[in-house]
């Protein structure tokens, strides 16, 4: 990743236009892309497009608050950050830290709960495909239905729950290559996802784009209810999560927090 100044951002950049690279900002020690979700998204299909598939797949993955202070805290989950050929800015938090303490400023959050609608339409234009990995088998099966409903047109190559091990892993890695899918979003909580991407991704050269996903299938499937949008933009949709999952989330930010503030303002620039 490179660290720049920012482009423009007001309109959607011309998908020829696109380096394979965006310019990027430091926040709490993770270089965070400079770019708006409308152009995230737009860059997403153009990498997918002109992504030649002889390599390992471009790799994108997002960060939050919770993040930043986990890739402090680990040393390893660290590392497997710093392999993402982009890092989006998938909470508040940062966006704001961005415009008190960095040189340039973040345009927007680009949610990935939001960002794959923009590039559903997008790909249902274009004939961009997707495979979804993640989730539990039901929740897996009832996101990719509300896709296929909201996204007639859009190519879904195949999908399947984030549970494997063993040979049935090892067959669905191959399946997933013979399927070639542009996009392959994959929905399995940090840090699992990044390590699949630092364990296979080699495997899957016929993918073009890895987009590691968190959450998203459950919000897909309508099992997660997002925050109000002014909570949202306030920077507190982390804290709309513990309200409604107390017993999972209390004391996960309760311990990430603190650390991520301090992460933050002392590694940003």
């Amino acid at each position: 990743m490179q660290s720049a100044d920012a482009p423009e951002h007001g309109a959607a950049i011309p998908a020829q236009d696109y380096p394979l690279t965006l310019p990027s900002v430091l926040i709490g020690g993770l270089p965070i892309t400079v770019v708006n979700r409308r152009n995230a998204a737009s860059f997403m299909i153009d990498v997918a497009r002109r992504r030649r598939r002889d390599s390992r797949p471009y790799y994108f993955t997002s960060a939050n608050g919770e993040v930043v202070a986990r890739v402090h805290a680990d040393a390893n989950i660290a590392k497997l950050f710093q392999k993402a050929d982009q890092i989006l800015a998938d909470g508040q938090p940062l966006v704001m830290a961005s415009r008190l303490l960095c040189r340039v400023q973040l345009p927007e959050r680009v949610a990935t709960t939001d960002l794959f609608h923009d590039v559903a339409e997008l790909a249902e234009k274009d004939g961009i495909s997707f495979y979804l990995l993640g989730a539990t088998e039901t929740a897996n099966h009832q996101a990719v239905a509300a896709v296929q409903t909201r996204y007639p047109d859009l190519r879904i190559v195949g999908h399947c729950h984030g549970y494997l091990a063993g040979e049935a892993l090892e067959r669905k890695l191959d399946e997933i290559n013979a399927l070639a899918p542009d996009i392959l979003w994959i929905g399995l909580g940090v840090p699992r996802e990044q390590i699949f991407v630092h364990d296979f991704a080699a495997r899957l050269a016929n993918v073009g784009i890895i987009k590691t996903s968190g959450g998203l299938f459950d919000h897909l499937a309508e099992r997660t209810k997002r925050a109000p949008i002014w909570v949202q933009r306030a920077g507190f949709e982390w804290f709309w999560r513990m309200v409604m999952e107390p017993r999972r989330l209390f004391w996960r930010y309760l311990t990430t927090n603190p650390y991520a503030i301090y992460a933050i303002l002392r590694y940003s620039k």
